[in-house]
């Protein structure tokens, strides 16, 4: 008799994470054989010498006695409290205690939320590009994420107009990035009206990742999604893995707000996840009332002459500076997201290509698919590598791309 063979799920059909994908296995592999990888594929701070602020770290340490139990299934109190002080510093009304909920970063609380709305068959709106852990939580929950379109030509900004035309029966909620992972924009307090007012319009629930709201440039400010959606429920997801270099604490919130006397059923629904998952890593909770009432140092690495600013700069200068190269300055968050010229990179399937600058190079970047974005024409650029390191990375990547117009006939 065979063995019974053991398939993955076929909830797994439309769910790709390539930030963690098949080009990092591969690079892994080189590695192993000894080959020196220059990584910008991801959003880890801490490997380029980006530390968690020394006062989060000794909050922590000093608090370990008191974190080997379990918290409330929402989060300890003084955490919930400063996240609680933290919205309405953002001009988010009417939240209390019982409407913050911790989790082992934001990842968990998106999953947590998309699991208690959607039944099998229901449509979630996701903008392309997106961050793809949304479209995979959609799959994975049994529903169908349905992706609107994000303007490149209009540095970026969702285009309201494809987001109504995807509306229907089924649609029961609007994922907004902002500032956005992949791209980098940051959306203006009139595109955020609009699409309140389409989620008001049609009855949907406003999930806002958030994650990058301290990571700005160029003086620009971020206005939070649920200030401006007092009568329409409101998710928003936070954690300090990016504006207080502190990844791997796993210490995220989600904020509850709007109008939730019409959720009853599906606030039940969240407690009861909640509850079933028994909290967050208490460890981490403890850094949250530290970080959030602590010195911002995120701003002295955004600012003019600040770490991240001269490398975002340098890395824009650098790559526009390649032929057939275009990229959107990104106003926030740690990425960029170029498009190759299909003219002069006729590319069938970019995973493939990136495969190749890999191997080619020894340079990780991840394609556009990833984040599902169809073109075949664009990548991200993670900017937290050292000024020398960007200066080489992305210096083999444009001999690479010369050597690749030349071998093809499109220089």
């Amino acid at each position: 008799m065979s063995p019974r063979l053991h398939r993955k799920s076929a909830k797994l059909a439309n769910v790709l994470y390539d930030v963690r994908g098949p080009i990092v296995d591969a690079a892994r592999q080189m590695e192993d054989e000894g080959q020196k990888i220059i990584k910008l594929n991801i959003g880890n701070l801490a490997p380029f010498g980006f530390d968690a602020p020394e006062e989060i770290q000794q909050d922590m340490i000093r608090n370990l006695p008191n974190s080997a139990g379990y918290s409330d299934s929402k989060g300890i109190f003084a955490a919930r409290k400063a996240v609680m002080h933290y919205t309405q510093q953002q001009g988010i009304a009417g939240v209390t205690l019982d409407d913050i909920y911790l989790g082992n970063g934001a990842s968990d609380l998106i999953t947590m939320a998309t699991n208690a709305l959607l039944d099998d068959g229901d449509e979630l709106l996701v903008p392309a590009p997106d961050y793809p852990l949304w479209t995979a939580v959609a799959s994975l929950s049994g529903g169908k994420p349905v992706h609107y379109l994000c303007d490149e030509a209009n540095g970026w900004m969702p285009n309201l107009d494809d987001i109504r035309r995807k509306i229907t029966p089924r649609t029961k909620g609007l994922v907004v990035i902002n500032p956005n992972n992949p791209t980098g924009a940051l959306y203006s307090v009139e595109l955020l009206k609009g699409l309140v007012q389409i989620a008001r319009e049609h009855g949907l629930v406003l999930m806002a990742d958030e994650v990058y709201d301290k990571v700005l440039y160029d003086g620009v400010s971020h206005t939070a999604l649920a200030s401006l959606s007092t009568d329409v429920l409101t998710l928003t997801f936070n954690s300090l893995s990016k504006a207080y270099r502190a990844c791997g604490y796993r210490a995220g919130w989600m904020v509850v707000s709007g109008d939730k006397a019409a959720a009853k059923d599906y606030i039940e629904g969240l407690n009861m996840l909640a509850n079933i998952k028994l909290g967050s890593n208490v460890p981490g909770q403890y850094a949250i009332q530290t970080a959030l009432g602590g010195y911002q140092s995120i701003q002295d690495l955004v600012k003019e002459g600040g770490r991240l600013r001269r490398q975002r700069d340098l890395a824009h200068e650098l790559i526009t500076a390649i032929p057939g190269v275009s990229c959107v300055k990104p106003k926030a968050a740690l990425y960029m997201f170029p498009k190759l010229d299909p003219v002069l990179y006729p590319i069938d399937d970019d995973r493939q290509f990136f495969m190749e600058v890999l191997r080619a190079t020894r340079v990780m970047l991840v394609q556009g698919s990833g984040f599902n974005y169809p073109d075949n024409q664009h990548f991200r650029i993670v900017f937290l590598p050292h000024e020398d390191d960007l200066r080489e990375a992305i210096g083999r990547l444009a001999k690479f791309l010369d050597d690749w117009r030349r071998r093809h006939g499109t220089a």
